[in-house]
């Protein structure tokens, strides 16, 4: 068996957790808007690869350290 390399954990305002759940390359959570679809998913097969998708047409993939710069404002 692989090395386990992600654990995540969901929670909602509802008091509702998941937690541990295991996954050795890659993670995605899809959160279902009325109107529209935010997929976010964590490939960690070798460096850390993020992937957000907002609907069909509104995507942004890169490394956590391009993530970093973009919340960092440091473009």
């Amino acid at each position: 068996m692989s090395e386990r390399r992600i654990s995540c954990d969901l929670r909602t305002d509802h008091d509702c957790e998941v937690s541990g759940l295991p996954a050795e390359a890659w993670a995605e959570a899809v959160f279902a808007l009325p109107d529209e679809e935010i997929v976010v998913e964590i490939n960690a097969d070798q460096a850390p690869v993020i992937s957000l998708s907002i609907g069909q047409h509104v995507a942004w993939k890169g490394t956590l350290e391009d993530l970093k710069t973009i919340l960092l404002g440091e473009e």
